[in-house]
Formats: structure tokens, C-alpha cells, sequence
């Protein structure tokens, strides 16, 4: 069989495989998820931004693609890995097939991989930098590409990914929100225009005064890529909003309001991607499935001499999940209970803090 892509690892590894997408050179954090559904909310997904993503499920591509299953303009992941491309796609809503949806959009894609063993080595050594070729090189250049790719840690991703001037969406209905954008998913705002509230999606850099004008009833910290360390500039803004108003957090969202709070943020080994992590209430001792897509945490630990307590944990490796503060109307989850394609789970995320604005 003769190979024409290349995942090079900064290990030294070198995979070869099959390509499709786009002919370039892509650099990122190599990163699994689980899911057997949703390759095209990932791809769209700007938490994927700085990542090159790899679907442990063995056949991605076989229902095909549609924009309406977008969760942002274009795709927002560095490259795609997989085990098995279906080349010809069978579903109703289908538009285009996977190859050419990552051509369009100038991203690489790599077939032919043993992702069984990839996933084990990410498991086992932790997410890993690297790089996929689609187009001729020598294996030590790529390699040195790799070495020279900054981790995630340092990079500053948001500013990619985030609006850069406000967006009205659902201007019909009377309450709004305003979504402090560190990278929104579009399910997200469909949340909350479904249950007629209109949302106001505004940079993270906006001030109090500007986010007040709006007169928005709640605010959320919305979901994003990368280190929560690189925008350390809204420090200061999220407990001036917790003073004022109901405040949400979503994944980085939630992350972001814990540190404001004096919480510690740690980078996991490999993160929980997928559509299958079993969340615990603590109290209720109910158990959901949810969808997550995070390589960082809230460290328990520093919030135990802290305003916010933890609510909900990770069953797998009792991560912390959900938090909430003790006076506050301020709240966190690290899922996403937006979860497209699924599950939906914990849809009632969204309820809880339109309660929590209704009763403010």
C-alpha cells in the first residue's frame, strides 16, 4: 500500500497513513474523544482550537456532514485522525461527504491509523504534541516542526476563536443574556434562545459598564480552548459580575469563575473528550452521561477553604464537575449540557440558572 500522510509525534513517533482534506502541515496537541457520533460538532468545536483531534470511534465520515450541525462558522480543530474514512456517506440530512468538508476548510485529515494504540499511548504518556503532513516531507523536518510547536499551555488561543464586536441573536424576545465569548458553541445559544431569551454575545474583554448596558437578567462564561492562565485579564470583571447579577460558567467558563474565586486550575493528563463521562451529584447521588471537552480542571483541593463548594464529580476520576457558590447566584459546570449530538442529560443546566435569574 502506498502512504501518503504522515502523523509525526513529539516522541519521535512516526505514523504513516492515507490522506484526505486538505494537502498542508498542521501542528497541535494530539487529543482523543470517545464519542461514536458528533465528528462534525467536534471539528466545529472552538474548544478544539490548538488540537488535532482523534475519534476513537473506527469509522468517522459515515453519515456525512451538514452546517447545521456546525458549532461555529468552520472548523475550528487543527487536523482530524482516524481509523477507517467512509468515503461515501447515508443520511437523510447529509450535504457533503467528510473528506471535502475538511478540504473546503483548508484542514488535514489522516486515515489508516491504529487509533486503538494511539489512544493508549496518549493515555498512558499524557496528550502530546504533533503533526500531520499531507503533503511530501522528510520525517526529521516534520519531526522538528513538532519540537518547535509551543504547548497549549502557552498558547493564546480565545483571541482565535471569540467575537470581536457584539452579536444579537433572538432580538423578538423581551429578557437577554449577555455570553462573555471565550468561544461559544452555537447549541449554547440556541439553549437559551429556545426557552425565549435573547442573547447578547460579547468580547471577554468588554468592561462592567459596557456589559450592563444591555440589561442583560444573567450572564454566562461560555466555553473555550486552552489555558485558562492565558486570559487572566478577567480576574477582576467576573466577581464584579457575581455582585450584580446571576453568573453561569461552562467548561473554561467555569474554570475562569472558580479561579476568580482564588480556586486553583491544574492541566489533566489527557482530558475527558467524549460523549460518555458518568457525572455524580453529591448530594442527590444521581448520576448523568454527559459530553466533555477539557484538558484542564478545577483542583478540588483549593476549594475547600473557599466560597464555592463542588456539586457534582466526575465518576471516572472524581474530577470536579459542578460548582456553586454558598451565597452567590454564581455556578459552574465542566460538561457541556449543551452536548451535541448528545446526550441530554443535563439539559436542565440551562433551566436551573433561568431560575435562579427569575428569582434574583
Amino acid at each position: 500500500m502506498a502512504y501518503d500522510a504522515k502523523l509525526a509525534l513529539e516522541d519521535g513517533t512516526i505514523l504513516k497513513g492515507d490522506s484526505f482534506g486538505y494537502e498542508t502541515i498542521k501542528t497541535g496537541e494530539v487529543v482523543f474523544s470517545t464519542g461514536m457520533t458528533g465528528y462534525v460538532e467536534s471539528l466545529t468545536d472552538p474548544s478544539y482550537k490548538g488540537q488535532i483531534l482523534m475519534n476513537t470511534y473506527p469509522i468517522q465520515g459515515n453519515y456525512g456532514v451538514n452546517p447545521e450541525w456546525f458549532q461555529s462558522e468552520n472548523i475550528k480543530a487543527e487536523g482530524f485522525i482516524v481509523r477507517e474514512l467512509s468515503k461515501q456517506y447515508s443520511h437523510r440530512f447529509g450535504k457533503q461527504d467528510l473528506s471535502n468538508f475538511l478540504k473546503e476548510h483548508k484542514i488535514p485529515g489522516i486515515s489508516g491509523i491504529d487509533t486503538r494504540a494511539l489512544t493508549i499511548k496518549l493515555r498512558d504518556n499524557g496528550n502530546m504534541n504533533g503533526a500531520i503532513a499531507t503533503t511530501d516531507i522528510d520525517d526529521d523536518e516534520l519531526l522538528a516542526q513538532v519540537l518547535a510547536t509551543k504547548s497549549i499551555v502557552e498558547m493564546d488561543l480565545v483571541d482565535q476563536v471569540c467575537v470581536k464586536e457584539p452579536k444579537i441573536i433572538g432580538e423578538e424576545f423581551d429578557d437577554r443574556i449577555v455570553i462573555l465569548d471565550f468561544g461559544v458553541k452555537n447549541n449554547t445559544i440556541k439553549a437559551f434562545n429556545k426557552r425565549n431569551l435573547g442573547v447578547v454575545v460579547v468580547p471577554y474583554t468588554f468592561s462592567l459598564n459596557d456589559i450592563m448596558d444591555y440589561d442583560p437578567q444573567g450572564v454566562l462564561v461560555s466555553s473555550g480552548p486552552g489555558n485558562p492562565e492565558r486570559v487572566s485579564e478577567v480576574m477582576n470583571l467576573i466577581p464584579k459580575l457575581t455582585e450584580r447579577l446571576p453568573v453561569f460558567g461552562i467548561c473554561l467558563g467555569q474554570q475562569l469563575i472558580a479561579k476568580s474565586f482564588g480556586a486553583k486550575i491544574y492541566k489533566m493528563k489527557f482530558g475527558h473528550r467524549g460523549t460518555n463521562q458518568p457525572v455524580k451529584d453529591v448530594n442527590s447521588s444521581k448520576v448523568a452521561i454527559t459530553s466533555q471537552n477539557h484538558g484542564f480542571s478545577v483542583d478540588a483541593d483549593s476549594l475547600k477553604d473557599n466560597d464555592l463548594s463542588v456539586t457534582q464529580i466526575n465518576l471516572s476520576d472524581n474530577s470536579v464537575e459542578s460548582i456553586k457558590h454558598g451565597e452567590l447566584p454564581v455556578s459552574g459546570v465542566q460538561y457541556h449540557p449543551e452536548a451535541g449530538p448528545g446526550p441530554h442529560d443535563t439539559d436542565f443546566s440551562f433551566d436551573n440558572f433561568i431560575k435562579q435569574m427569575e428569582t434574583y
